[in-house]
């Protein structure tokens, strides 16, 4: 089975009349025969896949990165399917047997299709989702899975929730740290600038583009973004410095274009922070696009030439377009005026930079087998936990009290502190991190464990997070 995506590009002589109803970048599955249908009989399995991935920006899923990865777990399972001798459509009884060899395979198989508990759970819950939707639609009689009735306590109010019993068992929430502590927060940003644990040169390494790394580093860890989102990000996007340090958090609009589900919100960053971005455009970016000639690859499209940039928009191919419009892939083709790509961070010869996974792990790699062997692997996401018990700390023990007492109420910073000080710190945060709902942000801070039983909620709570979470509201108060 083939796996591809779909580009509208040349539909004209395709020789249909209009262009296909189908969005650029969405996965297609095809079979091995090079067929999409079989004639008048029901379609192929691999054509109901290939609706159901083209109702996905319908049904809530709006990226193409999550469309993607449908695709690959749907055409995981229909191969597995395939090499046992059963359809993606059996019966229960089969489908049941199969789900239960593939457990077997993906926890105790080969090493390669072995997967981790929260690998299996996501698989298993988009093979839910495309089930129900092929039983919906009267593709499917059937689904391998069992679930129980449930009743779930959400903020105060119960509701009735379904439980796919085909879940591995996972760590409870307080045994997992996702963050980093403020001792080994500092050991990366030392490590992102080639610095030993003290501050003095490490003269064991010799990296290059340390002030880059830094400058983004620094940036990942002050705002909360995602890795998406300061990957993505224009130098003209870039707040201004305010004229003097503060130690008032400094307002950070995030673009739409480049945000999970396209929701513009603003977060917050430091000074410090702040200014080392600004030192990083103004000398090290600006001395490596300086004559640059760089274009993007024939196979990311046709290149976007900007000019007349400012704060909100710029000339692209001469047709004046807002920054937030722009999605990822289309700012990787932007070209600046003054030569060079358009993104934040450039690579040498002025091109887009966008492998942080890759420098955060070399860094953590460096730090744990040169200075601190305990030290954890950090990947882009860790940094956002790390913001996030951060930002609650300092919310709940009157760190912004504090700034809001060398503030004037006539200042610029007045509103954002009256805020901060007056807000729930956890709606504070559920803003700053762009989540939807608080339930989501309790998720990154852990405050408790919810267990499902069939009938009644328990809730367990250790006597320190009660302690905690009744300062918190009492702050918030």
């Amino acid at each position: 089975m083939i796996l591809s995506f779909f580009s509208s590009q040349g539909w004209q002589s395709w020789d249909i009349e209009h262009r296909p109803l189908i969005p650029e970048g969405m996965p297609v599955l095809i079979d091995d025969d090079l067929r999409f249908e079989d004639g008048p009989a029901a379609p192929r399995p691999t054509a109901v896949v290939n609706r159901w991935l083209r109702e996905l920006p319908a049904s809530g899923a709006s990226a193409p990165s999550s469309w993607e990865n449908y695709a690959r777990v749907v055409k995981e399972w229909m191969e597995f399917l395939a090499e046992h001798g059963v359809g993606l459509f059996d019966s229960r009884v089969r489908l049941k047997a199969a789900l239960s060899r593939y457990a077997e395979h993906r926890a105790a198989g080969p090493l390669k299709a072995r997967f981790a508990a929260t690998t299996w759970g996501q698989h298993m819950s988009i093979l839910s989702l495309f089930y129900r939707w092929a039983i919906n639609e009267e593709y499917a009689t059937a689904e391998p899975f069992t679930y129980r009735a449930a009743r779930a306590l959400f903020a105060g109010t119960g509701r009735e929730v379904k439980v796919n019993l085909a879940v591995r068992r996972t760590p409870k929430p307080h045994v997992t740290i996702k963050y980093l502590e403020p001792d080994f927060t500092e050991l990366f940003r030392n490590g992102l600038r080639g610095l030993a644990p003290d501050g003095s040169q490490d003269t064991g390494f010799h990296g290059r583009e340390l002030t880059r790394n830094a400058a983004v580093g620094d940036h990942a860890l002050a705002t909360g973004m995602r890795l998406q989102e300061f990957t993505y990000l224009l130098p003209w996007e870039i707040p201004a410095l305010p004229p003097e340090p503060t130690v008032v958090p400094v307002p950070f609009p995030v673009p739409a274009g480049i945000t999970k589900g396209k929701k513009f919100r603003t977060t917050w960053t430091s000074y410090e922070a702040l200014a080392g971005l600004h030192d990083y455009l103004d000398l090290d970016r600006a001395a490596t696009t300086e004559g640059s000639r760089w274009l993007p690859p024939r196979r990311w499209g046709e290149p976007l030439i900007v000019t007349e940039p400012d704060a909100r928009g710029g000339l692209i191919n001469g047709i004046r377009r807002p920054w937030a419009s722009l999605t990822p892939s289309e700012r990787r083709r932007l070209v600046a005026p003054e030569g060079g790509a358009c993104l934040l961070a450039v690579k040498n010869g002025g091109g887009p930079f966008t492998a942080w996974a890759t420098i955060f792990e070399r860094t953590s790699d460096r730090i744990r087998a040169r200075f601190e062997p305990r030290f954890p692997h950090v990947w882009p996401h860790r940094c956002r936990h790390t913001f996030s018990m951060r930002t609650l700390e300092y919310l709940v023990t009157g760190h912004y009290r504090q700034a809001a007492k060398l503030v004037r109420d006539t200042d610029a910073d007045a509103a954002l502190v009256f805020y901060l000080t007056k807000a729930d710190p956890l709606l504070v945060l559920r803003d700053l991190l762009g989540h939807s709902t608080v339930l989501t942000t309790e998720k990154y801070l852990n405050p408790r464990e919810l267990h499902l039983t069939g009938e009644k909620p328990q809730v367990a709570w250790s006597r320190g997070e009660t302690e905690g979470l009744g300062r918190l509201y009492e702050l918030a108060s």
